[in-house]
């Protein structure tokens, strides 16, 4: 879907259409459109139209003197952002209009089926916004072109006079998103990517839906004209809130993340040059516990008196196993046992220290 989008430029600007080589003869009802970042359901925004296109008789748009010096012009118009019928009565403003599905333009029928085939419209804009769904949060993403260049969007209009006024009306023309974007949402507005395809989709003699115009409303794919889009500021989701940063990335701002680690790589102390490192408490007991299992394995020591014979040659000879001991001078049994106990539990409870700590 599309409920939101941005046209901030200069009338002037709007109406030359920079980049689309497209000549808009005039732009009617152009007082009222206010430029702005977000633009909401139930404003007014401007749309290109044929200027012999359908509207009502005697309406100043589709004047006989205009019609005669150029009927197939190029025009723009100021119109109210939500459809409203020509069979209506009064503004439904509980009527869904805001988006035309392309399927049921398709497919025929409905309250599209007198409106397709002879008001279709152009609706410029910037970009538009939609919304990512993650859990409950909804994040405003931008889309736009990536030359920059206005989007232009397909759309349908139509007249209504009520109350002794002429009411005109428009929707924007949805489709199914193409891969590259259905990561963000299941639909996506209709693209008039160039000249060709505007002419076509404004070309309304035949006064019908035409095979040639359900290929247009097709999920996008002109790789010419690739899109661009990124996640914008949450306020954007507020109707009546205006801001430049609306259409600019999220890190971009002067507040944004790119910003926020700059100032982190300007404020933070230099490192010094030499510090001494205090070991942790359990680097300290891990640290005691290993030497304890040194001595341990290493035995009990002897007296000097004893290490050795007079002669020199030692009164006791150890093998390479911790647990034997060759000659008849050994402890008894009963020593050689405790020691082993000891050494055994001085392990486990090391062992133990180990897991507590990396469970924790």
């Amino acid at each position: 879907m599309c409920g939101r989008f941005s046209l901030r430029l200069n009338r002037d600007e709007i109406q030359q259409l920079p980049g689309h080589n497209i000549d808009i003869e005039e732009w009617e009802d152009e007082e009222e459109f206010v430029p702005r970042y977000n633009i909401a359901p139930r404003t007014q925004a401007p749309v290109i139209r044929r200027r012999g296109a359908g509207g009502p008789s005697g309406s100043a748009s589709d004047s006989t003197s205009a019609q005669a010096e150029n009927p197939n012009a190029l025009i723009m118009q100021t119109m109210k952002w939500g459809l409203v019928p020509h069979w209506s009565k009064f503004e439904d403003k509980t009527l869904s209009t805001t988006n035309a599905r392309s399927e049921n333009l398709v497919e025929g029928g409905g309250m599209w089926a007198s409106i397709k085939g002879k008001n279709r419209c152009a609706i410029p804009c910037q970009g538009y916004y939609e919304w990512l769904t993650r859990g409950k949060s909804k994040l405003p993403h931008f889309t736009k072109r990536k030359d920059g260049k206005l989007l232009l969007m397909a759309g349908l209009y139509d007249s209504v006079v009520l109350e002794g006024r002429t009411l005109w009306t428009f929707t924007i023309v949805t489709t199914d998103a193409n891969k590259e974007f259905s990561w963000l949402h299941d639909r996506q507005p209709v693209f008039l990517s160039d000249r060709d395809a505007l002419d076509r989709w404004l070309d309304t003699s035949s006064q019908t839906w035409t095979p040639e115009l359900s290929k247009m409303v097709r999920p996008y794919s002109d790789t010419n004209v690739p899109l661009e889009c990124y996640a914008v500021p949450t306020e954007v989701g507020k109707v009546g809130m205006e801001s430049p940063s609306f259409i600019e990335p999220i890190t971009n701002r002067k507040d944004g993340i790119q910003a926020m680690f700059s100032k982190q790589k300007q404020t933070s102390p230099p490192k010094p040059q030499s510090q001494s490192i205090i070991p942790s408490p359990t680097k300290r007991r891990r640290e005691s516990t290993n030497a304890s299992l040194e001595k341990l394995d290493q035995g009990p020591s002897l007296p000097s008196s004893q290490a050795t014979a007079p002669g020199g040659s030692p009164q006791r000879k150890r093998l390479r196993s911790d647990d034997q001991e060759v000659d008849n001078s050994s402890k008894p049994d009963k020593v050689r046992l405790s020691l082993m106990i000891l050494r055994c539990a001085y392990r486990i409870t090391f062992c133990s220290r180990q897991r507590l700590e990396r469970h924790n």
